[in-house]
């Protein structure tokens, strides 16, 4: 079973994704970062589910439409860790 670590930039990401909500006035917000935080958790069995991104990094698919979200992550094999990166919505352009 693989390590996760989060970056501390994904304070700022969650941050960023819980004042979307808000201001849209998205009623479960709670709920969306759990599905996130699940979603990341599968990460620990399936560390190279993701699709290939550049700089051999990876990028997890999370849900869709309205509810989906993007987190980039880099798994290393040889100390068996997910060091997840960044998370975006998926309709943003790309990662802060």
């Amino acid at each position: 079973m693989s390590r996760i670590e989060l970056a501390p930039e994904l304070a700022d990401d969650f941050e960023r994704i819980l004042d979307h909500l808000a201001k849209h006035e998205i009623e479960d917000a709670p709920s969306r970062i759990g599905e996130i935080i699940r979603a990341i958790d599968v990460l620990e069995h399936n560390p190279l589910i993701g699709r290939p991104a550049q700089d051999d990094k990876r990028e997890l698919v999370i849900g869709r439409r309205s509810r989906g979200y993007v987190a980039l992550y880099r798994y290393v094999a040889e100390i068996d860790t997910v060091l997840v990166l960044a998370l975006r919505g998926q309709k943003e352009a790309g990662y802060k």
